[in-house]
Formats: C-alpha cells, sequence, structure tokens
C-alpha cells in the first residue's frame, strides 16, 4: 500500500506544476466545490498528515522494538492514511530510503504500513511542518475495524451540510477554524445519483 502511495506521488511530482497532492479513494466525496478546496490548500502553511500516539494493541502494540534504534518506540505514530501534503514534503517522502526501509522488514502483520509509516516519518522529521490531522471526514462511531459506509438513503441536502460543520474546531494557519474537513467517506457508488443532484444545491455551481 505504502509503495502504491510513493509510486502515485513520484508521477504526480513529474509535472512541475503540482504544488500540492491528496490521497483521496472512490468513495470520497468533496464536501466544497473546487476553488473552495484550491484555495484551502494552496493557501496552508502546513501539510496535513495524521499522527498520533496511542497505547494498546492497534497502536503501541504493532511496534516491532527490532525498528529500533532507528525509530524508537516513543517515535511510533498512528494515523488516517488519507494525507495532504506539499511538493516539498512528497520529495522527502519518495526520496526516504531510511525509514522505508525499517518499515518494510519490520512492519508485518498485524502492523499496516498504511496506518503508521507517514506519521511516524513525518512526526520524526517534519512536525514542524504537519499540522497533525487529515482533511477528510471518516465515522468511527459505531467501532469495529472499518468506519461506517453511506448509502443512497443517507445522502441528503441536510446530511452533507452536518459533514461540513459538525462542531468540529481546527488550526489553520494558526488561526482557529471550522472548516477542518474537505472531504468525506465512505459512499457508497448507489450514493453517487443523489451526490450529483444535490451537489449543485451545495456547491453552488
Amino acid at each position: 500500500m505504502v509503495e502504491a502511495e510513493r509510486r502515485l506521488l513520484a508521477n504526480a511530482l513529474l509535472d512541475i506544476s503540482n504544488q500540492r497532492f491528496i490521497l483521496l479513494s472512490e468513495s470520497c466525496i468533496p464536501l466544497f466545490n473546487f476553488p473552495t478546496i484550491y484555495k484551502y490548500l494552496m493557501g496552508s502553511e502546513k501539510s496535513f498528515v495524521e499522527a498520533y500516539d496511542l497505547p494498546g494493541p492497534v497502536g503501541q502494540g504493532r511496534y516491532d522494538h527490532k525498528m529500533a534504534p532507528t525509530i524508537k518506540l516513543e517515535q511510533w505514530r498512528k494515523g488516517s492514511q488519507w494525507f495532504e501534503m506539499d511538493r516539498d514534503l512528497a520529495i522527502k517522502v519518495i526520496s526516504d530510503k531510511k525509514y522505508y526501509a525499517v518499515f518494510g522488514r519490520y512492519c508485518k502483520p498485524s502492523c499496516y504500513s498504511d496506518e503508521h509509516y507517514l506519521p511516524t516519518f513525518v512526526s520524526i522529521k517534519f512536525w514542524k511542518k504537519n499540522s497533525n490531522r487529515t482533511l477528510t471526514w471518516v465515522d468511527w462511531s459505531k467501532g469495529g475495524p472499518h468506519p461506517s459506509k453511506f448509502i443512497r438513503t443517507h445522502v441528503t441536502v441536510e446530511f452533507l451540510k452536518t459533514l461540513r460543520n459538525n462542531g468540529s474546531e481546527c488550526e489553520y494557519n494558526g488561526k482557529t477554524t471550522n472548516t477542518c474537513y474537505l472531504f468525506a467517506r465512505k459512499f457508497t457508488a448507489h450514493a453517487l445519483d443523489r451526490l450529483l443532484r444535490f451537489a449543485p444545491k451545495l456547491m453552488q455551481f
């Protein structure tokens, strides 16, 4: 998974006009129109890679002590794989051999590199330039290994508005904002018809 992400970044970097890079899945949707998202990303002083220290079996429990001294337990981080980063960080990610090699050697099931490599690497090397959060909203309220899915009947204008303004507060360029998420998931293919129908009412196009 991480190898695929690095290849995607490497190919996107070939176009010198690409300055920001965001990983989305086929089940992600935008919550705002393109100009709004573009302005938010291009105006950001930091990248968006979620990283946090999580005790227990699905956090610190996935760490292999053979990773030391390159990666110590207190440096081990977990986070969403749905990242956004600027060009400088993207170059650092695809150029990394030191930390990537350690993950390749020791991050084996039940260690999942897509949940740990970027959060750990960015936290060790570039934490000052990282916002420490993801831009993709996901519903984990039901628990379990997978987030909630949203089908056709879930999609209403009111529901999409709540995803935009769900009571969250975060930091953007040193100031507090309520615009914390630009995307949301997981939406099934059957939800597409309603999403296309309601998008103009929400996004002013």
